[in-house]
C-alpha cells in the first residue's frame, strides 16, 4: 500500500461514482493524478427553525444552478433513474496522489452532467461527456438515445463543445498517440436501444468524420452495425484501427476498423464457434471473453497482426472449455405473408434453441419460451446461465430474437415502433411453431412436446409473455414475468422513461408534453391488460419494490386482475431490488421459484 486518501476527510464532494455510465477512474499520463467522477457536495442541511430564518439560504448557485448555501432537507434532487438512483449532479475531480489533496474541475457547463471523463495526452485537459439534464432528467441506463456531446476541459476552467448538441454520444476514447478522439454517436429520443455510428475527431484539424456508419438492412453474414459500449481500451498501438465487439445476428462478433480506410474487418475465429467480446487491447494484446450457450466462458488472447494482415489473427485460448451437455440450433425464421411489416418489408429474425441431449432418445421435453426485454436488446449465442440450468433439469429453452432486436439492422428495430404487442408478440409465437415443426420433421432423437409449452420474460419480455398467455390462452401452461410491463397507460407516470411510453406506441415525445385521451386508449389497446380476462395459463409474477423503471405497482395490477377472476397467480415481492432483481440472493431465488412453478402446472416429477 503506497497510498490512502481519505475523500470524507478532505470533505470535497459527495459519493464516488463507480456505475458505468458516469463513473471513471483515469491515471494521468505522469501517474502522480487520478481523474474520478462523483457527487457534488450538497448545501448542509437546515433545521426548519434555522432555515426559516432569510439568511439561511445562499443564492449562490451550485453546478446544476440550484442554490449551494444552507437547504431544507426536505428538498427533492431529481436524479437519473433505475439503476443511478442518488447520482443526481456529478462532478469531475482530481486526485493529486504526492500531494494527497482533490481539486473539483470548474468550467462544466451548468446545463449538463459530466460523465465518462478521460485525460487528454498532454495530461493538461480533460475530455467528458455531458447529458442534458434541462428541463428534468431522464433514466439513463440502457438508454443511448439521451441528448449528450463530448467537450473538452483544461485545468484552468475554460470549457468547448467538440460536436454538436443535437445528438446522443457515448464512450469517447483517445488514441495512443493522443491525436484522435472516437466516440460513439446515436438520435435523441426514439428506440432507447439503437445502431449506433462511430464518429473520429481529428484533435488537430478540428474536423469531425463517421468512421463506422449506421446499418440500416445487413445481409447474413456482413457486419451489422454498432450496438454496445466500446472498451476503456480498444485502440491498436498504431493508433490506426479500433478493436470492438458486437452483435451480428444472434451472434456478438469481435471486429477491427481501420481509420484511413474505414474497413471492417470481422477478427473473430471461425473455428471456435459462439461469441466474442473484447475485454481490453494493450500493446497489440487483445484479451477477449468467448463462450457459447452450451460452453462456459473462457478467456483468449491474440496479438493483432499489422493493418491489412488482420485476417492472420491467430488466437490461444487460456483454459480449456467447459461443455454443457445440449444441443444447440440456430433458427433464422422469416414472418409470414400476413405478419410481415409493409413498411419495412422483407426483414427476417432468428431464435436461439437450446435442447438437452442427456435424456433417453425418443423423450418429448417440455419447452420453455424465454423472451428479452428492451424491447432493443438481444440474446446473444453466448453462455446463460439460467439456460443452462433450465436444460440441465430437462427443459428445452428458446429465447427469440424477435423483430426489433438489436444486431439485424437499424431498420429490424425501427419496424417495432408503434407495433408492440402485436407484431413481437406474432414473431414469438411463429418461432415457437417454427421450432415444434423444425423438431418434428428432423427426427431428432429428443423432440419438443407441443403440450407442455411454458413462457418467461422480464421488463418487455414480460409484457410479451403476458400478451402471449392473453392472445393464446391454451397455448401456454403457465408463466413466469419479473418486473413486467402491465399497462402502458398507468405506467406513464411512474417510470424512468417517460418518454419511451410514446415513442414505442408510434407517438411523439417532447418534455412538455402532457397525456391525451387518444394517446392514452392507444397506450392501453397495446397493453397485456386487455387479454388478463381470457389468461388461463397460471402466472408467477416477481417484482422488485425499489424498481424505478417499471412500478411494481404494474404487476399488482394483474395480480389483482387476475385474482379477482379466481385465475390461479403467486406473487413474489423483493423489497431492496430494483428493476433487474440482480442481487445474488433474489437471483437464486427466482431460478428456484421459477422452476417449481413450471414443474407443478407442467405436473413433472
Amino acid at each position: 500500500m503506497k497510498k490512502v486518501l481519505d475523500l470524507t476527510a478532505l470533505n470535497k464532494h459527495g459519493r464516488v461514482y463507480e456505475d458505468g455510465q458516469f463513473g471513471c477512474l483515469a491515471w494521468s499520463a505522469c501517474e502522480s493524478r487520478v481523474l474520478y467522477v462523483a457527487e457534488w457536495k450538497r448545501p448542509t442541511v437546515e433545521s426548519s427553525d434555522s432555515a426559516s430564518s432569510p439568511s439561511a439560504v445562499d443564492s449562490t448557485a451550485g453546478p446544476s444552478g440550484d442554490c449551494s448555501g444552507k437547504e431544507d432537507g426536505h428538498l427533492f434532487w431529481d436524479d437519473w433513474g433505475e439503476g443511478l438512483t442518488s447520482k443526481s449532479v456529478p462532478v469531475l475531480c482530481v486526485a493529486d496522489v504526492g500531494k494527497g489533496t482533490v481539486t473539483v474541475l470548474q468550467g462544466v457547463p451548468p446545463h449538463v452532467s459530466p460523465g465518462q471523463a478521460l485525460w487528454a495526452h498532454d495530461g493538461q485537459g480533460v475530455f467528458f461527456v455531458g447529458w442534458w439534464h434541462e428541463p428534468f432528467r431522464l433514466g439513463l441506463r440502457f438508454c443511448s438515445n439521451r441528448r449528450s456531446a463530448l467537450f473538452s476541459l483544461d485545468l484552468e476552467g475554460n470549457c468547448e463543445c467538440l460536436c454538436g448538441d443535437t445528438n446522443s454520444v457515448s464512450s469517447p476514447r483517445l488514441s495512443p498517440d493522443g491525436c484522435f478522439l472516437v466516440y460513439l454517436q446515436g438520435q435523441v429520443f426514439g428506440p432507447h436501444g439503437q445502431c449506433l455510428s462511430m464518429q473520429q475527431y481529428d484533435l488537430e484539424k478540428r474536423t469531425i468524420s463517421v468512421l463506422v456508419d449506421v446499418v440500416q438492412r445487413p445481409k447474413k453474414e456482413d457486419f451489422a452495425g454498432l450496438y454496445e459500449a466500446l472498451p476503456p481500451r480498444c485502440w491498436a498501438a498504431d493508433s490506426q484501427r479500433v478493436v470492438f465487439s458486437s452483435a451480428r445476428r444472434n451472434w456478438r462478433d469481435l471486429f477491427v476498423v481501420d481509420r484511413t480506410t474505414r474497413r471492417v474487418t470481422r477478427l473473430s475465429d471461425p473455428e471456435i464457434v459462439g461469441s466474442w467480446k473484447l475485454l481490453t487491447i494493450q500493446n497489440d494484446l487483445m484479451v477477449v471473453h468467448c463462450s457459447h450457450l452450451n460452453e462456459a466462458p473462457r478467456l483468449a488472447v491474440a496479438f493483432l497482426p499489422s493493418a491489412g494482415l488482420e485476417a492472420q489473427v491467430s488466437w490461444d485460448p487460456l483454459d480449456e472449455g467447459r461443455l454443457l451437455g445440449v444441443i444447440v440450433d440456430i433458427l433464422d425464421i422469416s414472418p409470414t405473408p400476413q405478419e410481415d411489416n409493409p413498411e419495412y418489408s422483407g426483414l427476417d429474425f432468428g431464435a436461439l434453441l437450446v435442447t438437452p441431449n442427456h435424456l433417453p432418445s425418443g423423450t418429448k421435453v417440455p419447452l420453455v419460451v424465454f423472451v428479452h426485454g428492451g424491447p432493443h436488446s438481444q440474446f446473444f449465442t453466448e453462455w446463460n446461465v439460467t439456460s443452462a440450468g433450465l436444460a440441465t433439469l430437462g427443459f428445452a429453452v428458446l429465447m427469440v430474437n424477435y423483430r426489433g432486436s438489436t444486431g439485424f439492422g437499424q431498420d429490424s428495430i425501427l419496424s417495432l415502433t408503434g407495433n408492440i404487442g402485436s407484431q413481437d408478440v406474432k414473431d414469438v409465437q411463429r418461432a415457437v411453431l417454427t421450432a415444434i415443426s423444425d423438431q418434428t420433421a428432423c427426427d431428432k432423437a429428443v423432440t419438443l412436446d407441443p403440450n407442455k409449452v411454458v413462457v418467461m420474460g422480464g421488463s418487455h419480455g414480460g409484457f410479451l409473455a403476458c400478451h402471449l398467455i392473453g392472445q393464446y390462452p391454451d397455448f401456454y401452461k403457465a408463466c413466469v414475468v419479473r418486473n413486467p410491463v402491465i399497462n402502458a397507460a398507468t405506467l406513464l407516470g411512474t417510470s424512468d422513461i417517460v418518454d419511451w411510453r410514446y415513442s414505442c406506441m408510434g407517438l411523439q415525445y417532447s418534455y412538455d408534453q402532457l397525456p391525451t385521451p387518444e394517446a392514452l386508449t392507444t397506450m392501453l389497446q397495446k397493453s397485456p391488460i386487455t387479454h388478463a380476462p381470457q389468461i388461463k395459463a397460471p402466472v408467477l409474477l416477481l417484482l422488485g419494490g425499489k424498481d424505478r423503471r417499471v412500478s411494481p405497482h404494474q404487476g399488482l395490477e394483474l395480480y389483482r386482475a387476475l385474482k379477482s377472476r379466481g385465475s390461479p397467480v403467486r406473487l413474489l415481492w423483493f423489497e431492496e431490488d430494483g428493476h433487474s432483481l440482480d442481487r445474488v440472493d433474489t437471483q437464486a431465488d427466482c431460478f428456484l421459484n421459477t422452476v417449481l412453478w413450471f414443474q407443478q402446472h407442467l405436473h413433472l416429477h
